[in-house]
């Protein structure tokens, strides 16, 4: 069996390791901090805390929700798609959609977002994309994000003086030696491939020494860890060179679907009747996002609630904050969430046919 046939099979246990009750825990862990979320917001105002707006049942805003919702699903499909058709790697429109809200479920309920990448490179193994290249493409996904995201940042956190408070200096301070450092350690990644490698086989092998490791096991991660390393520093040049159009439309897609994503407050403040500038909107959700990449809770959750409500509370009437702050996550989280979990149930079913053929093999 190849080593991509063993990291496909070992990445399926891994996943499918994970007990029914182990899914409803780390499900239920993401909806209590969602809640504690909701709940800080709620603390903050005073007076009649909370609302419904028949306005968000309006035909015209169910629609523009629905419209912006089906662009931001395919602008997040289209920009791992491009960057796969520029490495080389084409993947069917309707796997892709599998993949979006795959990605959306498992990324949501696992601490840091780790969770997604893994699930992602294993789905892309099982439709014959090397786990290098798979690696190299999810990781430039993320990085034309965290480039837009990280750019414009600190620069739309000097143009809001409403944020911040006496500490703006130093958070200033604080985001731009967090750019130096995410600049850095992907340079490093990039450039200095072989050091990363020797690291890694440097802790491998100390694993090894403890007796937390099996000789075996170290040898099958020695080869496979250096050739796929490898495979991944040679995929961004790959990348580069797969094609100016793919090239271009992976950073555009990415673009639209950043736009989509912070736009979606907007939408929902003008349904619920308020004047405020489209523009500040987006960028008080940039450095909404952008304090998200930071948050060591699953999918951001409690903390994306929080934060939202401390930069647009001085906007909004308080009987419509926590509204704004539950339909804002309901439709950019919760709902591609339902939908992924329905999804990955599916995907992590075991097929008859491979329990047939394991049965005959024994």
């Amino acid at each position: 069996m190849s080593d991509s046939g063993m990291f496909s099979q070992s990445t399926s246990r891994l996943l499918l390791a994970f007990s029914a009750r182990q899914w409803l825990g780390m499900a239920l862990l993401f909806l209590g901090l969602t809640g504690l979320g909701v709940l800080s917001v709620y603390w903050q105002v005073e007076g009649v805390r909370w609302q419904w707006d028949n306005a968000l049942l309006a035909p015209t805003f169910l629609l523009a929700a629905l419209g912006l919702l089906l662009v931001y699903f395919a602008a997040d499909g289209l920009r791992l798609w491009c960057t796969l058709k520029a490495l080389g790697y084409p993947i069917r429109a309707r796997d892709m959609t599998q993949l979006v809200f795959l990605n959306i479920f498992v990324s949501n309920i696992t601490p840091l977002a780790t969770g997604g990448g893994v699930a992602q490179v294993w789905f892309l193994r099982q439709h014959s994309v090397p786990v290098g290249k798979a690696l190299t493409a999810t990781t430039i996904r993320t990085v034309l994000a965290i480039l837009m995201i990280f750019a414009a940042a600190p620069i739309l956190w000097s143009l809001l003086p409403d944020l911040g408070g006496s500490a703006r200096g130093l958070i200033q301070t604080g985001l731009w030696l967090t750019i130096g450092v995410y600049a850095a350690g992907f340079a490093l990644v990039l450039f200095k491939t072989d050091w990363l490698i020797r690291t890694l086989l440097a802790l491998l092998a100390g694993l090894c020494r403890i007796r937390l490791l099996s000789y075996s096991r170290f040898v099958y991660l020695k080869r496979h860890w250096i050739r796929e390393m490898r495979r991944f520093s040679r995929g961004f040049r790959q990348y580069f060179a797969g094609g100016w159009f793919w090239v271009t439309s992976s950073v555009v897609s990415t673009a639209v679907f950043l736009l989509a994503l912070f736009s979606f407050p907007a939408l929902i403040f003008h349904a619920l009747g308020y004047d405020l500038s489209y523009w500040l909107a987006l960028a008080k959700m940039v450095v909404t996002t952008f304090i998200m990449y930071f948050s060591p809770t699953p999918g951001g959750s409690g903390i994306a609630e929080g934060v939202f409500g401390r930069f647009f509370s001085a906007d909004l009437l308080t009987t419509h904050l926590v509204l704004a702050v539950v339909v804002w996550r309901g439709l950019t989280i919760y709902l591609g969430m339902l939908i992924g979990l329905m999804v990955t149930l599916r995907l992590l079913q075991p097929s008859p046919n491979a329990s047939h053929a394991g049965s005959g093999a024994a």
